[in-house]
């Protein structure tokens, strides 16, 4: 089951109603919410509306760490009489309209690409030095060299190296301070990886991958949805 992020009311959270009012911003979503539920008139039939952003980024540039927004939000949202606040998981349980697709394009919330993790000469060459540890993990694999809680360990530390999110950072878009720590940590993870692996630590893994240099929105923590 695949839920859909509703760009519009994620961004506005994301990135507009931290400058605003909190009261003017809770009327403002309360009556997109509205609209939404008017559009799709008297259906039976119950349809969810995500929101979804990278929440723990957002809130530190409200005043208060949003808490007034969030409670007044909170209090809002579960006053209206045609919104319920949910999980997907209980959305799902509850028996909410399922839609076949026919086909599903390939693409992120962010420009509709994967050019925020891929594509990047820096960002490639994180994805270069991941792919030659994975194949490394996977030939001692096959040799069943791994076993035990050494596989167990190894095989957890691939994980941390695998998260997306090392690529997002690397490139110009983002500050050089918040690149460095990043390339630096990212690093670190791989040559951990080697070491549980009993592998000797590539050479490459000592030279920094990427050193940032711009000053995107948010300090470089989101990137608006074009």
């Amino acid at each position: 089951n695949l839920f859909f992020r509703d760009d519009g009311l994620s961004d506005l959270i994301g990135f507009v109603y931290k400058d605003w009012n909190p009261d003017d911003a809770v009327n403002n979503f309360a009556h997109h919410l509205d609209n939404i539920a008017n559009f799709l008139g008297d259906s039976k039939d119950q349809h969810v509306v995500s929101v979804i952003l990278d929440g723990e980024n957002a809130w530190e540039y409200y005043p208060d760490n949003a808490m007034l927004f969030l409670s007044k939000l909170y209090e809002r949202v579960s006053q209206m009489h045609n919104v319920e606040m949910s999980t997907y998981s209980n959305a799902i349980d509850s028996g909410v309209g399922i839609v076949p697709l026919c086909n599903l394009r390939a693409g992120s919330w962010v420009y509709g690409t994967f050019s925020t993790w891929m594509g990047d000469k820096d960002k490639n060459r994180g994805w270069d030095l991941l792919v030659a540890a994975k194949q490394a993990y996977d030939q001692l694999i096959q040799a069943g060299t791994l076993k035990g809680e050494q596989l167990a360990a190894a095989t957890d530390q691939l994980a941390i190296c695998e998260g997306s999110d090392w690529f997002w950072w690397f490139g110009d878009y983002n500050s050089s301070e918040s690149v460095r720590d990043f390339d630096q940590l990212y690093r670190s993870h791989l040559r951990k990886l080697y070491e549980l692996m009993e592998l000797s630590i590539p050479e490459n893994l000592n030279h920094p991958i990427s050193f940032g240099g711009g000053g995107v929105e948010n300090s470089g923590t989101m990137r608006r949805n074009a």
